[in-house]
């Protein structure tokens, strides 16, 4: 466009204006830096003066970092992408925000990376909403108590380690012992609830995620989850911001008044990200070479998860941190920290999973501190099934000695090696509550007792092929807030004592031959 000269005198107003108005003037200041140096993950940066803690630093239109380290003279920058692109020397420029992340209902079913990026294939995002990734968790008098239920499918877990929604429950155990598998079957049951799931990946392998993607996809769960990936090749800056970043996007979802279920997994791999980084910007290690913020970094992140009240629509956000022990060392560092933070834990045990005992959930390390506050009233009819369990384990312990046993303690270990054999459920098949309570109601009744124990996956089929000789409306009273009848207790016992009395016959057959 030609240029037009301005004569303050012989020009109006209004002339004046409108030329200001088609040229462009760069009023806004731009504050520009230098990289100083760079290093694995991290950069040094000087020149930046009025920049801010956590502010986002822009070094290319690819390439952004988070001001981390506000030292005299320099800062130090978490990198979110591949350092080989920078060079000393290299221009710094001030966003004057902080990292945020895309939000909102076009996530669903999609695979994003931590800044937000789709890496399914599937096109960009269309999203016009975005929140920090980091947040204030909801103040007290903002939540409400935890006292609905997240039924995860899993008879072991929902019977005697309820999860309630707004709790965080911490999934812990050794490598290899089924933890990732507990949270894809929870997200799987999840279907048809009208829960948002989002999972996030944290140092996973590329083809493990891959692989739960495709479980995900083949339960038909990608219809209402979001998957984070950083993977065991990212950068040690986008591990250390992807659960922040999930977290954000559940509460979207949350504020919303919707109940959210989030897994971290794991956050073994999300410490020692940070402890990567905290080394490199020369803070000051503490135990185990953690830095001394590491409890804090947790816990501001879980303290996000709640039951928000009524006033704010009454949304939940349901945490399910998963985090790795070595040679079932619960009582190490980062594990201790976590299950001070959290509500309770699930814990995997070796030896159960070796014993081919699946989930290989230990009742007596696993714990629920919400406990049957958010459980169906109806599971309140299976009494006494985790001390009856606790009294198995011990005499069967002390039965290995080769003492010999009085009939009374004969039929404690017979009735808990029958818990032992129901409590076993494959994977990818999440039971209905109806399904649950009337398998336990039967085991607690002992009408397993009479069944071989090679039996018992057989019967507990038989049963489930079954359930519609159980009346619609015996079914659906077991969903209420009611606790059971004791005439619709018997109806049930009834029912499943017919439905065993095949099997029981087998073992009666065996007992006179």
């Amino acid at each position: 466009m030609p240029s037009q000269k301005l004569n303050p005198i012989g020009n109006t107003f209004e002339q004046f204006e409108k030329v200001i108005a088609n040229h462009v003037f760069a009023f806004a200041p731009r504050e520009i830096g230098y990289v100083k140096s760079v290093a694995t993950g991290i950069v040094k940066v000087s020149g930046l003066e009025g920049a801010g803690f956590e502010e986002l630093l822009k070094f290319s239109e690819d390439l952004y970092g988070i001001a981390y380290n506000l030292d005299e003279g320099e800062i130090g920058v978490i990198l979110l992408g591949d350092d080989t692109l920078l060079n000393a020397g290299d221009e710094v420029e001030r966003t004057g925000r902080v990292m945020d992340v895309p939000v909102g209902d076009a996530l669903i079913g999609r695979v994003i990376d931590p800044t937000g990026l789709a890496i399914d294939g599937k096109g960009a995002i269309a999203s016009s909403q975005r929140l920090p990734i980091e947040r204030p968790s909801p103040a007290i008098m903002d939540r409400t108590a935890v006292n609905e239920p997240l039924q995860t499918g899993i008879k072991v877990i929902d019977a005697l380690i309820p999860i309630g929604r707004g709790q965080r429950e911490l999934i812990v155990g050794d490598r290899q012992t089924g933890k990732t598998q507990i949270a894809i079957d929870t997200i799987i049951n999840q279907k048809g609830k009208d829960v948002i799931c989002i999972y996030c990946a944290i140092g996973q392998r590329a083809a493990a995620v891959a692989k739960v993607i495709a479980t995900l996809e083949e339960k038909g769960a990608m219809d209402y989850t979001v998957v984070m990936v950083a993977e065991g090749n990212s950068t040690a800056g986008l591990k250390f911001i992807a659960p922040y970043a999930a977290t954000s996007i559940a509460e979207y979802f949350m504020e919303k008044g919707q109940n959210v279920l989030i897994v971290y997994d794991d956050l073994t791999h999300h410490a020692r990200a940070y402890r990567e980084l905290s080394l490199l910007l020369r803070r000051p290690p503490g135990r185990e070479a953690f830095p001394g913020d590491i409890f804090y970094i947790h816990s501001r992140l879980l303290e996000r998860s709640t039951h928000l009240s009524k006033e704010l629509k009454g949304g939940s956000l349901t945490a399910l941190p998963i985090i790795e022990t070595e040679a079932q060392n619960i009582s190490a560092y980062i594990p201790t920290n976590l299950i001070s933070i959290t509500d309770g834990q699930i814990y995997l045990s070796p030896k159960l999973f070796e014993a081919g005992n699946l989930p290989a959930v230990d009742v007596g390390k696993s714990v629920s501190r919400v406990g049957s506050n958010a459980q169906l009233r109806a599971y309140k009819s299976i009494v006494n099934l985790k001390l009856q369990y606790a009294q198995f384990e011990e005499l069967e312990n002390f039965s290995r000695f080769g003492t010999r046993l009085d009939d009374d303690t004969k039929k404690v270990i017979d009735h808990g090696q029958r818990i032992r054999s129901c409590l076993k459920q494959n994977e990818l098949h999440p039971l209905t509550v109806s399904e649950q309570i009337v398998l336990l109601l039967s085991l607690t009744e002992g009408l397993f007792d009479a069944i071989p124990i090679d039996k018992i996956e057989e019967a507990e089929a038989n049963i489930l092929q079954n359930m519609e000789q159980f009346s619609a409306g015996l079914l659906k009273e077991l969903y209420t807030d009611q606790p059971l009848s004791d005439s619709n207790k018997e109806k049930i016992i009834k029912v499943a004592g017919n439905l065993l009395s095949s099997f029981q016959d087998q073992k009666e057959d065996k007992k006179e031959q």
